[in-house]
């Protein structure tokens, strides 16, 4: 019975005002010893003495997750269902820093989003230091204000699941809600209003002592024109600077981007010339090679030939050196087919088939293409 929700309690959000929070919290709420012994017969008239007396806030901490005072509170706020006048009344308090915290807690759980952005966002005011129990047991150093935010900016709060509200700026497209105002503008206001009393102070005291007639301006406002106009003049001088910078370094690079390319066209050109002057080599080398075979093969046939013969040789390669080389080619090449045919003739007397008797020379010739020597008769 000590745990059931007030009869005369209305839904929230379609449920059961004590389905806010968790079965597991509230589970842990209904086992804790300040939930039995100091929330049990509490209304909304006695529920702000026990308000009074909290020294922190939280939601659960330790290794067996005990509930805090704060959260009890809370729980019994939502079982008994006060009305919005003491919840109200709870947020305006200024004396006790945790009835005001409680009071927003348990509106932003049951409260309309126009009501929760109205009663809560004139506490970013409030920058009273708070004492929250962490999950470990330890405790940590905040403030109203922020607090506040965390009620208003996310979806969790002391393991509570917020339930979800509209955007202000929805709201106010729907003309729900007016435009927010801070409360800081009226002293930027204040301090924006002193800024130009001074200065027009000023002004009248620079008018009255020190009048250009011939401009109908104050010395003042002509040295400041002025140093404003050589400021423009050093930006503009600058900006000149950087410009010829960039041009001239866009010139050396251009330059040095030539100069690279010639450098590659002449390591090119220099390639070729390499290898045009390796196959001019080669070419000369096989030339000499030719050369060296003619000459080794002309000295063989003048050793053949004899002396005699190689001197008639010699001669008429003297005689012929300075014809062209084609002509000496052709040269060559009857001398050599003259040598051979001498040659075969001397072999054809040798092998005795020239004999006067017919059955010496046939048989000559069946010796000679048996390889063996002729008869000498």
């Amino acid at each position: 019975m000590a745990n059931r929700t007030d009869p005369a309690a209305k839904s929230i959000r379609g449920t059961n005002p004590q389905n806010l929070v968790e079965k597991i919290l509230r589970s842990k709420i209904y086992q804790h010893t300040y939930w039995k012994e100091q929330c049990f017969g509490l209304t909304a008239e006695t529920l702000v003495d026990k308000a009074m007396e909290l020294d922190h806030l939280g939601g659960t901490y330790g290794g067996s997750r005990k509930a805090t005072p704060f959260m009890c509170l809370v729980m019994k706020m939502l079982q008994i269902q006060p009305e919005k006048d003491i919840v109200v009344e709870f947020i305006k308090n200024e004396d006790y820093k945790y009835v005001r915290v409680l009071g927003a807690f348990y509106l932003r759980l049951t409260g309309t989003d126009a009501d929760v952005y109205q009663y809560l966002e004139p506490l970013y005011n409030d920058y009273r230091k708070l004492r929250r129990k962490l999950g470990d047991g330890k405790f940590s150093l905040t403030h109203v204000d922020e607090v506040i935010d965390e009620l208003l900016t996310t979806d969790y709060s002391c393991d509570i699941a917020l339930p979800r509200i509209k955007k202000r700026w929805n709201l106010e497209t729907i003309g729900t809600l007016e435009p927010r105002r801070s409360a800081l503008e009226d002293d930027f206001e204040e301090e924006e209003d002193k800024e130009e009393d001074d200065q027009a102070m000023a002004a009248l005291e620079a008018n009255g002592h020190e009048k250009d007639y011939h401009r109908g301006r104050s010395p003042g406002r002509d040295r400041e024109r002025d140093r404003k106009r050589d400021s423009y003049r050093h930006r503009d001088r600058d900006r000149d600077y950087d410009r010829d910078y960039d041009r001239d370094y866009d010139r050396d690079r251009g330059r040095g981007r030539d100069r690279d390319r010639h450098r590659l066209r002449d390591d090119k050109d220099y390639g070729r010339e390499r290898e045009r002057e390796d196959r001019d080599r080669d070419r000369r080398d096989r030339d000499r090679g030719r050369r060296r075979s003619r000459s080794r093969s002309r000295s063989r046939e003048r050793r053949e030939r004899g002396g005699d013969r190689d001197g008639r040789d010699h001669r008429r390669r003297h005689v012929h050196s300075s014809a062209s080389p084609r002509r000496q080619a052709d040269e060559d090449g009857n001398a050599r087919e003259e040598t051979k045919k001498k040659k075969q003739k001397k072999e054809k007397k040798d092998d005795g088939t020239d004999h006067p008797d017919p059955e010496i020379a046939e048989q000559n010739r069946i010796r000679a293409s048996l390889g063996l020597k002729p008869l000498r008769v």
